[in-house]
């Protein structure tokens, strides 16, 4: 049941003040060079720990820095760290800072900072917590230096410290000492940009100034990695929720970059010969529907697996979200096709089977799990495509199957806030059963990084809380294997149980462009969009 690829509706004097709000801005170039970006979602939240939200990440790297970062090739290397070395028998992992590192109001990067911002991300972040799942003690040992002692070995160190999605950024101690299920509401840290709290305007701007004391390392940019040069004093983040309004401003040169443009208004930038139309991240983006296992009807995983025969081909979801062939894909592997860890395994004939034959399978599964016609709340995000695409073909497709749906219209924003609830929809009207979003392919392409993954049964694991012991000892395995065979048959494994008790469903594989215009340089290729090295002319 496809959709138009994006469907926003604003009011007039809300798309008038938006087009007002950034020709206002344009004069500041006159004194400064700005750069001005249309993100993928509005700020809300400042704390990079508390939510995994894209967008907060994306604040982060302008601010924050990183201890590793994975280059063009995916290899992870010291960003913040100087040198660092593992012991003979791979438990203990000794690492040294750069010499000069500042926080942006002026106070040395230490040891104590690094040691308190790892263990408050292991604390809450999936990767994170799975890396201290294998550790004994994060320790600073000097002034710069620290340790990480592992109880048992565990080969994905750097990727864990360095992973792009998701990333473990350093905060200042007095912020990381902060329990990791309240938010941290300062934004101070060592990146290349400070953020300018007093032009933040929730829901229209937020506005970074490059840091004067930020050290950037000797060697090239590449990738994630390297030197984080910042070419232009001032980045606004303008938010703009009308498309058509974000491409005219694009084209008429009012804003810079669309992080995420939607394809069906590709020809139109293309045509005006001043956008350049770009795919950075040639391993993918994940998009996923993710279901609330702690309350009926999907704490029953035969109506879980309902769901799979509902989703059945992709071909909607993707519809929706890309609407082009050229940028999207039908993938049900776990680990992103085209990865080393991609398979088939445990893919059932939901994939394949024709849309008759699936809502069949979905209906008697329902009838199995006992379903009785419990309302569905679907989270619907209308302010955020990837996210609301999904929501409305889901809705559909539920309903297809003879469920009873509830699609609320909500923000981003809400959506963060409300999916941390566990309370059942009867007992709290701000409940809910499902809702959408997605992730990059690097973390999703491996067991340790994907945040989806974790099955612990301890309810500390993301959103959604699926528990399955089996699945999750599997899983575990994984940071023990010595060979990419001996990784590629522990993820077959995995993606077997996983279909077997679906603690979420890929909806697809798609490539998504970024938008700017042809007088920037120095867009680097990379899993997310990254705002340093880019010059404007």
């Amino acid at each position: 049941m496809p959709i138009p690829a994006f469907r926003w509706t604003v009011r007039l004097a809300l798309t008038g003040l938006l087009i007002a709000l950034v020709a206002a801005t344009v004069g500041l170039a006159d004194a400064e060079t700005a750069l001005r970006i249309v993100p993928q979602a509005d700020l809300k939240i400042l704390d990079t720990v508390w939510t995994t939200n894209n967008i907060t990440s994306n604040h982060g790297y302008l601010i924050y820095d990183v201890l590793f970062a994975p280059n063009a090739k995916l290899e992870y290397k010291p960003q913040m760290v100087d040198t660092y070395s593992k012991s003979a028998d791979g438990l203990t992992w000794t690492f040294k800072l750069r010499d000069g590192l500042k926080f942006s109001d002026g106070n040395p990067v230490e040891s104590k900072d690094v040691v308190a911002s790892i263990k408050r991300y292991g604390d809450r972040i999936p990767v994170g917590k799975t890396l201290m799942q294998f550790t004994k003690e994060v320790v600073a040992t000097g002034p710069t230096t620290f340790e990480i002692r592992l109880a048992k070995p565990f080969g994905p160190v750097l990727e864990v410290l360095g992973t792009p999605e998701n990333p473990l950024f350093v905060h200042r101690e007095k912020e990381a000492l902060t329990p990791s299920d309240q938010q941290i509401t300062e934004a101070i840290g060592s990146g290349p940009f400070v953020m300018v709290k007093e032009e933040w305007v929730p829901g229209s701007k937020v506005v970074y100034k490059k840091n004067p004391l930020y050290k950037p390392r000797g060697d090239a940019p590449d990738g994630f990695a390297g030197a984080k040069l910042a070419k232009v004093d001032r980045i606004e983040w303008v938010v703009i929720p009308d498309a058509n309004t974000a491409t005219q401003a694009l084209i008429k040169g009012e804003v810079d970059i669309i992080e995420i443009p939607t394809t069906d208004l590709l020809p139109i930038m293309k045509k005006a010969g001043t956008v350049v139309i770009k795919v950075i991240d040639r391993v993918g983006t994940q998009p996923i529907l993710r279901p609330n296992h702690l309350n009926p009807p999907f704490n029953n995983p035969k109506i879980r697996q309902a769901l799979l025969y509902a989703v059945g081909d992709q071909k909607d979801y993707l519809a929706a979200i890309v609407g082009n062939p050229e940028y999207e894909k039908p993938c049900w592997q776990i680990f992103m096709c085209g990865s080393p860890l991609g398979t088939d395994a445990g893919v059932g004939p939901w994939a394949t089977g024709t849309k008759e034959q699936n809502i069949a399978k979905a209906k008697d599964l329902l009838k199995e799990g006992g379903y009785k016609g419990e309302k569905v709340v679907v989270l619907d995000p209308a302010d955020t495509h990837i996210a609301h695409a999904q929501a409305v073909v889901t809705a559909q497709k539920l309903r297809e199957i003879g469920m009873n749906v509830d699609l609320q219209t909500i923000d981003w924003g809400t959506q963060s806030a409300r999916r941390a609830l566990k309370d059942p929809i009867d007992k709290n009207p701000r409940g809910w059963s499902l809702f959408h979003t997605w992730g990059g392919g690097v973390a999703a392409g491996s067991p340790i990084t994907s945040t989806a993954l974790p099955t612990h049964c301890d309810g500390k694991n993301w959103f959604g809380w699926p528990c399955d012991e089996e699945l999750e000892k599997t899983r575990l395995e994984y940071p023990a294997a010595q060979t990419p065979q001996q990784q590629k048959a522990i993820a077959e494994r995995i993606q077997k149980r996983f279909y077997e008790v679906v603690p979420y469903i890929p909806t697809g594989q798609f490539f998504a462009p970024i938008a700017y215009r042809n007088n920037l340089t120095g867009v680097l290729d990379t899993v997310r969009l990254v705002l340093w090295n880019i010059e404007k002319k």
